[in-house]
């Protein structure tokens, strides 16, 4: 009893102090997990899984933004007691011999920029973020992570920028060489012309709008690695992934319009139809025949 009283004070002083002048005791929580899950509309919804803590109270710092349907249980969904520190940032929470999972939601912090939902994100602790099933391909620090059959990535440390859209537009190109067909696929929200291909110069395309992302779908068995992809001629920054066994992803964010061309090792062969490769062949050995039986003829009728 006299244990609890104590500990009650504490939570008491924790709620009642500032927190630029509280002396806080107890200690930081074992986070087990952290997970973000972000909507389709930027909503985020946070869960904390805390590893028991038997000794003291413990403090979890909460994400940044406005906080709304916080709760605190255990395991068994029986609430747990809390108290709020400062201006809601951290909580104390009661020491437990359960886990504790703290969940809420953050309703400001994913901001909508030229159709991607960004957040500047911070914390210390790993993070797993969880997308809808909507997003295939998301961009952290301006780098391409396609999710594939995976949901989410896993930030460690954990400070980014994260960058993800849905219903991005698509462009579809067909390619033929000879009896092949081969589908090049363009996603981005800029606008993008003039697509064309040469054997020499790969695949090309006009960028209209600055510092727009855009990502090439290209089949393997079409053009494939060592890459290199070009703004006017000069060499720029980009990122290549594999989207499957057969198709490989190029992303770029030119800082300026003009034309991209991307080129590579050219997998088929351009070969000549059956006409065009034997045809000189041929003449070559009917130019023979007819020399053979004129000389032939000749020399009979000398006789």
């Amino acid at each position: 009893m006299k244990k609890f009283i104590i500990i009650f004070a504490i939570i008491v002083a924790i709620i009642i102090i500032p927190q630029a002048n509280a002396q806080i005791p107890g200690q930081n929580s074992e986070q087990k997990s952290v997970e973000i899950k972000v909507g389709l509309m930027g909503e985020m919804k946070v869960k904390h899984v805390i590893k028991e803590m038997l000794d003291l109270p413990y403090q979890l710092d909460l994400l940044n933004g406005t906080k709304s349907n916080l709760t605190v249980k255990n395991q068994e969904g029986i609430d747990v007691q809390y108290g709020t520190i400062g201006e809601g940032n951290s909580i104390m929470i009661l020491p437990s011999r359960d886990e504790t999972i703290v969940e809420y939601t953050v309703e400001d912090e994913l901001i909508l920029k030229d159709n991607l939902w960004t957040l500047d994100f911070f914390y210390l602790q790993s993070t797993s973020v969880i997308f809808p099933e909507e997003v295939d391909l998301v961009y952290v620090n301006n780098q391409p992570a396609f999710l594939g059959e995976k949901n989410g990535i896993l930030c460690h440390g954990c400070k980014m920028i994260l960058e993800y859209s849905f219903n991005e537009p698509k462009i579809f190109e067909n390619i033929q060489i000879q009896e092949n067909e081969f589908l090049i696929e363009i996603r981005t929200w800029g606008n993008v012309d003039q697509f064309s291909f040469e054997p020499s110069k790969g695949i090309g395309f006009e960028v209209i709008e600055d510092n727009k992302f855009v990502t090439v779908t290209i089949p393997v068995d079409f053009l494939s690695k060592p890459y290199q992809v070009f703004l006017d001629e000069e060499k720029i920054r980009y990122h290549q992934f594999p989207i499957n066994e057969t198709h490989y992803g190029i992303n770029v964010r030119p800082q300026n319009s003009g034309e991209i061309s991307i080129t590579g090792t050219l997998v088929p062969e351009i070969k000549l139809s059956l006409e065009e490769s034997f045809g000189p062949v041929i003449i070559i050995i009917g130019v023979i025949i007819i020399g053979v039986a004129a000389s032939i003829f000749f020399l009979k009728r000398k006789k």
